[in-house]
């Protein structure tokens, strides 16, 4: 008898090279665009003109079951998610609100579990 271990690799589903996709933002910069998101690098980010509210819509190409999602942030005061089963865009149903912590400059680190 032969017993084979597996290690299951943790896979952030939510990067570009997992095929994830930004397909709408409320505000833009060159320097900084909402694929900085999605690109797996803590180096890079997406800025905002600063006018609240902002948002940014994120594509699976496949139905996925989130477990954990890490939000890593300046400057936000109210963390909204909102969730759709449609293959396109639409009927987004609320997931998730929050007030976050206002810390004057420094990185905000929000971690949600799905229950």
């Amino acid at each position: 008898m032969q017993v084979k271990h597996f290690k299951m690799r943790k896979v952030d589903l939510c990067l570009s090279s997992e095929g994830a996709e930004v397909i709408l933002a409320t505000s833009s910069d060159e320097k900084h665009p909402p694929e900085n998101i999605i690109d797996g690098n803590p180096e890079t980010f997406w800025t905002t003109t600063g006018m609240f509210p902002q948002e940014f819509i994120v594509c699976f190409h496949k139905r996925v079951r989130i477990e954990r999602l890490v939000i890593r942030s300046y400057y936000v005061r109210t963390l909204k998610i909102e969730k759709s089963t449609s293959k396109e865009p639409v009927d987004f149903e609320p997931w998730i609100e929050r007030d976050l912590v206002h810390t004057e400059g420094e990185l905000q680190n929000e971690e949600i579990m799905a229950l």
